[in-house]
């Protein structure tokens, strides 16, 4: 044996150690897990993408929601470190993929040329859980969705748009209720023009409590300002904080209440009805 070797391998039958594999697991809604850097133990209740990444929203016994990076071995289930993954979208039996509106999804989507017709709502908030839900369906169909900045703001967006056979509008209204100035708002708008809604005050309320991890929306009372006073009841903080909350519940159209998603199945299907199909 030579110098260079007279003691052979000193590894030889200590191999040399290595860390375990961590397990990658689904963050499928009500897993519970603890963040392993504070401690802090939750039910999955959402998603957030931010510059940051991905961020999963996590739910304590005492109905308190934090967000979490959702980062390489950032979790531990039984004491244990995991790596929290989105789900994979959901697949039929007879495996199609379903988009968040339960449509089915079209792989390697190139959304098509915009129609002339448009669906409005009345705001940014309302315009950002219909692109959540029914985004996939909106770029399959060539829908643009807009925002009014408001319902008084409708009359003078008609004038201005001028519908007509194949330039349709469809609008989404909060509180579209009898009575209500909303209900006289979009009264009598012409054949070219539908106007679908919900009877909740604010499209918030349209989201399922039980996906914002509450029983119940707060009652307000009239004359206060509804996202403020939800958020101080609530102890959300801001309404930007609260939206943050309420924008991240959504996954998909489960999470949203029955009135909401048909009117919005409505005014697709109203503003595509030359394509032969519905939306």
């Amino acid at each position: 044996m030579t110098g260079g070797d007279r003691y052979g391998d000193i590894f030889s039958g200590h191999p040399r150690s290595r860390k375990p594999a961590i397990p990658t697991l689904a963050a499928e809604r009500d897993l519970v897990v603890e963040d392993a850097s504070t401690g802090f133990c939750g039910a999955v209740v959402g998603f957030e993408r931010t510059y940051d990444g991905d961020f999963v929203r996590l739910e304590d016994a005492a109905r308190r929601t934090r967000l979490f990076a959702m980062r390489e071995a950032a979790f531990l289930i039984d004491g244990e470190p995991v790596t929290l993954v989105r789900p994979a979208p959901t697949a039929t039996p007879s495996g199609r993929i379903l988009s968040a509106s339960g449509s089915t999804k079209v792989e390697g989507l190139r959304a098509r040329t915009a129609r002339a017709s448009r669906i409005w709502v009345e705001g940014v908030h309302d315009a950002a859980l219909v692109e959540r839900v029914w985004g996939h369906d909106l770029r399959v169909e060539g829908v643009v969705v807009e925002h009014l900045e408001g319902l008084d703001n409708l009359a003078d967006r008609l004038l201005e748009f001028g519908p007509g056979p194949g330039r349709r509008v469809g609008v989404l209204v909060d509180h579209l209720v009898a009575g209500a100035k909303e209900a006289h708002l979009t009264r009598g708008l012409g054949p070219h023009v539908l106007v679908t809604g919900h009877p909740f005050i604010d499209v918030w309320e349209a989201v399922r409590p039980a996906a914002v991890g509450i029983d119940e929306w707060p009652q307000i009372a009239r004359g206060q300002d509804w996202k403020t006073g939800v958020c101080r009841e609530l102890g959300w903080g801001s309404a930007r904080d609260g939206w943050r909350r309420v924008y991240s519940a959504v996954n998909s159209f489960r999470d949203l209440q029955a009135p909401l998603i048909g009117a919005v199945e409505q005014l697709v299907d109203f503003v595509t009805v030359d394509s032969g199909h519905s939306g």
